[in-house]
């Protein structure tokens, strides 16, 4: 596979929140607020490319046996790094994440990429296709939260560790909580997973697939 090819995949066609349908725990949990599903985003694109690279210039070095333990190191090691950095320098963002920076570890979409692709390909696809499936989970977790943050607080943008407290679209008392509540992120979720379903249907149908 291509690395352009390989970096596309991951932005629509196996998006990993509306295509693959994974990694749905953090998705639901961080969506509240858009300053936190990019958070989010790129702290998971960064350990997706850093573990990506590293594990796909080992994989001829690690014993198929085991594997997964190695994977797991690598993407600790990364994750580790990211999680530290957040709290030095973006305190609040930390703390409105919170368990899913360090539970980034086991999350599905970066270990699925390194079982299925780093680990089979060459440094330069799997550098693009962590690249692709990052920005495509952060475009998945920003488009999910834009609806959320402001149906929820009826506030958006806000970015509390940039000192701004976002734009103010209505009153709070007409907001609707229940969107910030788990339920509500499911709700918005199964309507954007529908649209982009309907959208893929209609190209499958319009080029005769």
């Amino acid at each position: 596979m291509s690395p352009l090819t390989a970096f596309t995949n991951g932005i629509y066609k196996e998006n990993p929140i509306f295509r693959l349908v994974l990694g749905l725990c953090p998705t639901i949990a961080v969506s509240l607020a858009v300053s936190n599903g990019i958070g989010m985003g790129l702290a998971a694109t960064f350990v997706l490319v850093g573990s990506n690279l590293i594990i796909s210039l080992l994989r001829k070095l690690i014993p198929s046996e085991i594997r997964i333990p190695c994977f797991i190191v690598v993407i600790a090691t990364f994750v580790t790094i990211v999680d530290l950095t957040m709290e030095a320098y973006l305190p609040q963002l930390h703390q409105v994440l919170g368990v899913f920076v360090p539970l980034i570890v086991v999350n599905c979409i970066i270990l699925a990429r390194a079982e299925a692709f780093a680990s089979k390909n060459g440094p330069g696809a799997s550098i693009m296709d962590g690249l692709g499936m990052g920005l495509g989970f952060t475009l998945a977790l920003a488009a999910i939260s834009i609806i959320r943050e402001p149906l929820g607080t009826g506030v958006i943008f806000a970015a509390p560790d940039l000192g701004f407290d976002g734009i103010r679209l209505f009153p709070a008392e007409y907001a609707a909580s229940v969107v910030t509540q788990p339920v509500g992120g499911f709700i918005i979720f199964g309507l954007l997973l529908g649209l982009v379903n309907l959208i893929t249907m209609k190209k499958n149908d319009k080029h005769g697939c």
